[in-house]
């Protein structure tokens, strides 16, 4: 009889639960991300803290849906401003590709969850095994743009995937009353379809030198380990 199969988020919670293991006594200030995987994380990790006596610790969020989240099972939230560095942050993404390059922004948080990653000491990645790729840019990247001009700002950023080999026409991401859709800072999202991204650095530096743009969703050179749920079991990769 042929077992039955693992569901992606099955695979993500085992991955959740698995990151869950690694705070201990050393970690005092956990970064929370945000999406369907970092949400297992969330409500794993208070039976964890209390399972090992982690009591006091505190947590910053990258997204008001987690913190709602968090604040639920009984987190103790703190702002980025009241901490300055994080421990560890875990957290989710849209593709893991070679070097542990991750695509983030579909849940339009890249902005907030970038400085949540880049004000930790370590960041660990947790996803299903789909998200696992051999290349970036089958899933859209996602670029945060300022509301105003951003017509114009998108004429630059088109540019500026040309000149690094991508022909890609982003769209503007809308809600579903087709409203723009609005970040939890007041911006807009542009999601472009890459199919590939040959040169993520340079992808990343051109889209950082254009006005306008806020940030974007290459997160390279941050993760330090990824939890990959497979049908398997979790398979640990380190960079």
């Amino acid at each position: 009889m042929t077992p039955p199969k693992i569901t992606p988020d099955e695979q993500k919670r085992a991955a959740a639960e698995a990151a869950a293991t690694l705070i201990d006594a050393s970690v005092h200030v956990i970064g929370l991300g945000s999406g369907s995987t970092a949400a297992h994380f969330v409500r794993a990790l208070p039976a964890h803290l209390a399972a090992r006596g982690l009591g006091g610790r505190v947590c910053v969020s990258s997204s008001s849906v987690t913190s709602a989240i968090a604040l639920e099972v009984g987190l103790q939230m703190v702002g980025l401003d009241e901490v300055g560095m994080i421990d560890l942050t875990v957290d989710g993404a849209d593709e893991i590709g070679p070097g542990l390059a991750c695509v983030k922004g579909a849940g339009g948080a890249l902005l907030r969850e970038k400085l949540v990653w880049e004000a930790s000491r370590r960041c660990v990645v947790i996803a299903d095994a789909s998200k696992h790729v051999a290349m970036l840019g089958r899933f859209p990247l996602s670029i945060e743009v300022e509301p105003f001009g951003h017509t114009t700002t998108l004429r630059r950023i088109i540019a500026g995937l040309a000149d690094c080999g991508v022909a890609a026409t982003p769209r503007l991401r809308l809600t579903d009353g087709g409203a723009p859709y609005r970040t939890d800072g007041g911006n807009y999202i542009y999601d472009a379809p890459c199919g590939v991204i040959l040169d993520p650095p340079g992808v990343e530096a051109a889209l950082k030198s254009i006005t306008g743009v806020v940030d974007h969703g290459l997160f390279l050179g941050l993760a330090e380990r990824a939890l990959i749920g497979t049908e398997e079991g979790v398979v640990a990769i380190d960079r």
